[in-house]
């Protein structure tokens, strides 16, 4: 019998969304909340233990967030989103020894649902990569099984994990999803809620 993976969830939210024109993680949704509240809300019931990835002078207070969220700094968020992955997993690595594998969830995206989540996490183990798709199309979350974390404890530059992703084809597991939240995410202004 297959014992239950025990998983975390990386919230990325270090970056500094330049296509929106303005810091998008404090844009106020239609109940008040941020979008980085509202993507946070949308997947902590099915991620219990989640950080938050910010830079290092940032507080979760001043995003939206209670402050007793749980952090991790990324030092090297200007250099992209693969950098910020780097610091996330390197503290990873160290601080979540009995963890079978981590969900990358962008902060960026307010419409995941906690049952896409789940059918993901049914996958996860600790040598999978769980890449859910939609129409054809690969989305988030991303869940990667502890034995890749020290490869992307590696990444310092870049737009995530594309590339670990394209070395380890054999470890992927492609999950159809009926949930178009797993590619929707908010560049622009416009791809906020009506």
């Amino acid at each position: 019998m297959r014992s239950e993976p025990t998983l975390v969830a990386l919230i990325m939210a270090a970056g500094v969304g330049r296509r929106f024109g303005s810091d998008k993680r404090r844009q106020p949704l239609a109940d008040g909340r941020t979008l980085l509240a509202t993507t946070l809300a949308a997947t902590a019931a099915a991620y219990p233990r989640h950080y938050v990835v910010l830079r290092p002078d940032e507080t979760p207070a001043a995003l939206g967030l209670a402050p007793n969220t749980p952090v991790l700094s990324a030092p090297a968020a200007a250099h992209g989103l693969g950098a910020s992955l780097g610091d996330a997993f390197r503290q990873l690595l160290t601080g979540e020894p009995d963890a079978t594998a981590a969900a990358v969830i962008l902060g960026d995206m307010p419409w995941l649902s906690a049952a896409s989540c789940a059918q993901l996490n049914a996958r996860a183990s600790a040598t999978a990569i769980v890449v859910p798709c939609y129409a054809g199309q690969r989305g988030h979350p991303v869940i990667f099984g502890r034995h890749w974390w020290p490869e992307l404890a590696q990444l310092k530059t870049g737009e995530g994990a594309r590339a670990v992703l394209a070395r380890r084809q054999h470890a992927v597991q492609t999950v159809e999803l009926d949930d178009p939240g797993v590619r929707r995410d908010v560049d622009r202004p416009q791809d906020l809620p009506g």
